[in-house]
């Protein structure tokens, strides 16, 4: 029977790093935007499908962790790699000779794929760390993460190079001696995606729960009411698990806010458009060394020690960044993009070891809610910020100018509110950042 278990999760560990690859690494990632405006929406259409994505998951993100710990983990991958499959059929397919239809059709993809975003949150993590515990393996939760890690990056090196160099007509044209246009070459990034897709949900279709639902009973509303409370009332009641929630929003959403906006700082510090996609792949790899790093401090260190680590990493990143260094000023970018990938690695590492299997996926979910709240709230403060520099009169007039100074602000942001998490911690909950999850 030990024997059966472990195999069971080892073939689901197998399965769980094929399916972060194919779900996350997706070949329109590199030219994300342009694709859009090349499809033929505005600027104003596409703030207002990004805002559609967003909605849907936190909408969604919850109410799928409580589905997910009702129904079974494995149904709630099907469904979300199924998702997928759908979102990129709608969008690989979808005619460009009607901008209105068109429009409908990607919001339309836009639901679809914040739906699976948020049903994808926690049912993988929770499958798999529980077919490890039931195996009597789950101390090699910490190395699962690494390896998944390692791999993702891969695969994400993979996708942003691919996808850069399929969606440029005129190199794809001299490397295959075919005249091929734009508009096909627009669309290929999507179909490869829309490849993956399928790849994914039938690899969902073989992973095996270690453990059945806690319930037998047909889920409903008022059931998954009843467990997101549940799971809810559990975080407000466990001090680790609400500190661990909320200092990773925090570290989160400064850094993934700047993270997003690192195409126009890698522009400024004089890097050409054509070397995004490199720059990204270079990123991804770089993440090799950052994984065992990780897996390390979470192992071996206490949760304020990690933290620290983090916080130290943000704010040497986001000093460096502000003088806006030619090339050189790449190093902080990597700094940033170290400090959100260990944030990631230690959510998922102390939140999967604390909650048990009967809310094991409710209470990640409500994890990705706070992130994704986290974002939007950093989101409508720096917008009040670019607004307010913008009114001032103190900042010469244009974009750029206003990025750069806008930039200025994320360090003290990052060091202040950081010591302020650990003041709040202190005076709170006092001890519990030497413990270990």
């Amino acid at each position: 029977m030990a024997k059966e278990l472990q195999c069971i999760a080892k073939q689901n560990v197998r399965r769980f790093i094929l399916f972060r690859l194919l779900f996350n690494a997706r070949f329109y990632y590199p030219v994300f935007a342009v694709i859009f405006l090349d499809f033929g929406m505005t600027l104003g259409q596409f703030a207002i499908l990004n805002a559609i994505w967003a909605a849907t998951i936190i909408l969604a993100e919850v109410p799928s962790g409580a589905l997910s710990d009702l129904i079974g983990r494995k149904k709630l991958l099907i469904l979300t790699s199924g998702l997928m499959v759908c979102e990129m059929a709608v969008w690989a397919f979808a005619p460009r000779n009607n901008p209105s239809v068109l429009f409908w059709l990607l919001a339309v993809n836009r639901v679809l794929s914040g739906l699976g975003e948020a049903s994808a949150s926690g049912s993988d993590e929770a499958l798999v760390y529980e077919s490890l515990e039931e195996a009597g393996m789950k101390d090699q939760w910490s190395h699962v993460l690494e390896i998944t890690s390692k791999w993702q990056s891969v695969a994400f090196m993979f996708a942003m190079i691919t996808g850069g160099l399929v969606y440029d007509p005129s190199l794809l044209s001299k490397v295959t001696g075919l005249d091929l246009q734009k508009d096909l070459t627009l669309r290929l990034p999507l179909y490869l995606t829309f490849i993956t897709s399928i790849l994914c949900w039938i690899n969902c279709l073989g992973f095996c729960e270690a453990k059945q639902p806690h319930t037998t009973a047909k889920p409903s509303i008022g059931k998954a009411f009843a467990q997101t409370l549940t799971a809810g009332m559990w975080i407000l009641k466990t001090p680790f698990a609400l500190v661990v929630i909320l200092a990773g929003a925090f570290a989160d959403s400064m850094i993934r806010m700047f993270i997003t906006l690192n195409s126009e700082y890698y522009r400024l510090i004089h890097y050409p458009e054509y070397a995004l996609g490199l720059i990204g792949a270079l990123i991804a790899l770089f993440n090799f060394a950052i994984a065992p790093l990780a897996r390390k401090l979470v192992d071996r260190k206490t949760p304020g020690f990690v933290f620290g680590t983090v916080m130290l990493l943000a704010l040497g990143g986001f000093f460096g960044a502000s003088f806006f260094i030619p090339y050189a000023g790449l190093v902080f970018s990597i700094l940033l993009f170290a400090a959100f990938s260990i944030t990631t690695f230690a959510l998922s590492y102390y939140l999967n070891r604390m909650a048990d299997n009967s809310k094991r996926a409710t209470v990640l979910s409500f994890k990705g809610l706070a992130l994704n709240l986290g974002y939007g709230f950093i989101g409508v403060v720096y917008s009040g910020l670019l607004h307010q520099l913008s009114q001032s009169g103190n900042v010469e007039p244009g974009a750029d100018a206003l990025f750069i100074s806008g930039t200025q602000y994320f360090w003290p942001y990052c060091l202040f509110g950081g010591l302020a998490v650990v003041l709040f911690v202190r005076l709170f909950f006092p001890g519990i950042t030497n413990r270990n999850g």
